[in-house]
């Protein structure tokens, strides 16, 4: 019975997701623990270690002692140019013409003996704030694009008394002339006034700051850079990647370190960060060094170690995905079955296997998506029969005084005799009737919706005899259309009373439609009184005071042709007083059995 009760309660342990995953990865981390315990590296690893940073750290001491050598070679030769006189003479001093053609021959001899011995240096320069120059062979210009003010270390070296030396940039102040270099800037003094008036530069080659850091590399993996003492990279072997934002450097951590050196967590076993500054020029040569490549000769004393624990990593990876299979499976199918939903998809269950805590999630949510099915249906259903009834009331509401009066006119016209002009009036009467009684159908091919109006403005015409003329031009392509019935004649009955029936002369009343892309366009135009600006904002009111003025016929055909098509159609009014008033009616081309968009 104990024994039973044990079992019980492993495997109601089993059943919860929490205590599932609990249980497994702290049998997983205690067995790696104890392996790691037991077969300890930490000894090599740390003797490895300090050996590694010994020697990174001589290296980079080394190739930062070389770069100092070579600043100060190149202070040097600024020191020679700029105290031996020419330079002075030629830019501050007043001399006859042939005295200053010779102190700029031998400046330009200078520099040219400077740069063929040197391959390092790329330019060599004296330029002044006025714009005066020589530079390299003397056959180079100034940008004339680049105002001398805006680059700093121009500014710098101007106004101070000590070399300035720069992070790698492409020098742009000589025209045609964008190379990578680092420059070493000093200012001139003015005799006369004592204060700088211009600025010696010597571009150092890019190359050369390559040449120095890969000549000492550490290792396949490993290398050196170099940062000034802003944390901006002078050189970098992957200069290009960090300028792209590919890759990232560890400035901010080479510029607090203060211990010479430190190690980070990362590609394995990490990397090891030497660092040595330099008192002269303040920049850093950084070593980075693989781990892994620096403690490779541990591999052979180490190998067992190793065997043993990749066997154990094999293991306990292969348990931990067949469990993490097992219990994330639910899980990922109850995802699946959510993406489902969020994208309006409610068909969709997810399978039921047992009684665990997510199968009962999952049994939930079955029963809310079915839940959900059914609150749609029922939606939908109530707001289709909403939309019927609400389109039904407002096509009863079509003005009926038109009937009353072409039933007082038929019958004025019996007793007169007229019976040829009773028949048409009546029969055209009788095909309204039809139409606008006996059609439940919503939507009618366009050419009945006109003939309907052609039988209206037939009435009117006998009616109103020589006041009344109309036309009807409609495209022949969209006569099969389907629109919704009776959007013309209340607009053609709105034209007639209150446009027409107030002028003086005949009117004319016109039907026009045609297609113009996915949308079909009819329009009711007439040569009545018009409208001024206030009745047409008034237009679509259905208040009590504007009743009497618009009658229900626009606000009616406006609010039918919106409820069953969208916002983005409907009607639009242009009148201009004494001249006429156009009404355009825009709606989506449907097609006989095709569906209302949106």
């Amino acid at each position: 019975m104990s024994e039973y009760k044990n079992r019980f309660t492993v495997l109601s342990l089993f059943k919860s997701v929490r205590s599932t995953m609990l249980f497994l990865f702290s049998l997983l981390i205690v067995m790696t623990m104890v392996i790691f315990l037991l077969i300890s590296v930490n000894y090599t690893k740390r003797t490895v270690l300090e050996n590694s940073t010994d020697y990174t750290y001589r290296l980079v001491r080394q190739v930062n002692r070389d770069i100092d050598s070579y600043i100060n070679y190149m202070e040097n030769i600024s020191s020679m140019v700029i105290q031996g006189g020419d330079v002075q003479k030629y830019l501050f001093m007043e001399m006859p013409k042939e005295d200053k053609e010779e102190a700029y021959n031998r400046i330009i001899t200078q520099f040219n003996t400077v740069v063929e011995t040197r391959e390092d240096i790329s330019n060599i320069a004296v330029v002044t704030p006025e714009r005066n120059y020589i530079i390299n062979d003397g056959k180079d210009t100034l940008n004339e694009n680049v105002d001398l003010q805006d680059v700093e270390w121009y500014e710098k070296a101007l106004e101070g008394e000590k070399s300035i030396l720069t992070f790698s940039h492409v020098q742009h102040v000589i025209r045609n002339n964008y190379k990578w270099v680092v420059t070493l800037s000093k200012g001139i003094k003015n005799p006369a006034t004592g204060k700088n008036g211009g600025v010696f530069f010597i571009d150092l080659n890019y190359k050369l700051l390559k040449d120095l850091c890969e000549n000492n590399s550490l290792a396949t993996n490993s290398y050196l850079f170099i940062m000034d003492e802003s944390g901006r990279i002078i050189y970098h072997p992957k200069q290009q990647l960090l300028y792209n934002g590919l890759m990232e450097e560890r400035t901010d951590e080479v510029l607090g370190c203060s211990s010479g050196y430190f190690v980070t967590q990362e590609d394995g076993d990490g990397k090891l960060y030497t660092i040595s500054v330099s008192e002269k020029t303040g920049w850093r040569v950084v070593g980075v060094a693989d781990i892994s490549e620096l403690m490779r000769n541990r591999k052979d004393t180490e190998y067992i170690y190793m065997l043993t624990a990749a066997v154990l990593l094999c293991i306990a990876m292969i348990l931990a995905t067949f469990f993490a299979t097992a219990i994330t499976r639910p899980i990922k199918e109850l995802k699946e079955s959510m993406k489902e939903v969020e994208k309006g998809n409610f068909h969709t269950d997810v399978p039921i296997r047992s009684d665990s805590e997510i199968d009962s999630l999952g049994n939930s949510f079955n029963l809310m998506t079915a839940r959900i099915r059914q609150l749609m249906q029922q939606n939908i259903y109530e707001q289709e029969e909403k939309r019927k009834s609400e389109m039904k009331a407002l096509r009863s509401q079509i003005n009926p005084h038109f009937l009353y009066n072409t039933l007082d006119s038929i019958i004025w016209m019996a007793e007169g005799g007229k019976n040829k002009e009773v028949v048409r009036m009546t029969s055209a009467l009788a095909k309204l009737l039809r139409q606008s009684i006996s059609n439940d159908n919503e939507r009618i091919p366009l050419e009945k919706e006109i003939n309907y109006a052609g039988s209206y403005l037939t009435i009117q015409k006998m009616r109103y005899k020589d006041k009344l003329e109309y036309e009807i031009e409609v495209e022949e392509e969209i006569k099969k259309e389907e629109v919704i019935n009776l959007i013309l004649q209340p607009l053609v009955e709105n034209a007639i009373y209150h446009g027409i029936k107030y002028k003086g002369s005949k009117g004319l009343i016109r039907i026009v439609g045609y297609g113009e892309g996915d949308r079909i366009i009819l329009k009711i135009i007439d040569n009545g009184i018009g409208m001024d600006e206030e009745t047409l904002e008034r237009i679509f009111d259905k208040s009590k005071e504007s009743e009497g003025k618009n009658g229900v016929g626009v606000y009616n055909v406006q609010t039918r042709i919106r409820l069953y098509y969208g916002a983005e159609y409907g009607l639009r009014f242009e009148s201009v007083p004494e001249e006429g008033t156009t009404v355009m009616i825009t709606i989506p081309r449907i097609g006989a059995g095709n569906e209302v968009p949106g």
